[in-house]
């Protein structure tokens, strides 16, 4: 079962905890058993399973800009000057996370949560969320 979600960015780098939107998906999907796969498909955005905590997501974003500075003198930049969150997003992010998914519920650990990562914002994004059941678990 194939999902979108609507991820309304406000700024140039953000930083957005989509995890309860996932699984709010799961539950409507009615899968007990199975994995979920959350895919961006923009070239300058990413996902990550990490921490939602202030202080880390700010040092993400220090860390990116830090090792993939804005005009740098990238080639792509003559294009659009967005070499930077292409290589970003290549470098640090995926354009894929796949969660475990057992008595509906995500198998996340105790802190982990499902981050989106915009890095050429703001901008409207869309974010594919496929539910696939374990056919073992299917019931009969």
């Amino acid at each position: 079962m194939l999902f979108e979600v609507d991820v309304p960015t406000k700024e140039r780098f953000e930083i957005i905890d989509i995890t309860d939107e996932v699984q709010r998906i799961v539950y409507r999907s009615r899968v007990k058993h199975g994995i979920v796969v959350v895919f961006t498909g923009h070239t300058t955005t990413g996902l990550l399973i990490n921490e939602a905590e202030k202080g880390l997501l700010g040092d993400i974003k220090a860390k990116m800009e830090d090792l993939v500075p804005k005009g740098a003198g990238y080639a792509h930049d003559t294009i659009d000057r967005n070499a930077h969150s292409h290589l970003r997003a290549g470098l640090f992010l995926n354009p894929e996370v796949v969660v475990p998914i057992d008595q509906a519920e995500l198998q996340l650990g105790t802190w982990q949560r499902i981050l989106f990562v915009e890095l050429d914002g703001p901008r409207h994004r869309k974010v594919r969320v496929m539910v696939c059941p374990c056919p073992e678990f299917l019931e009969e």
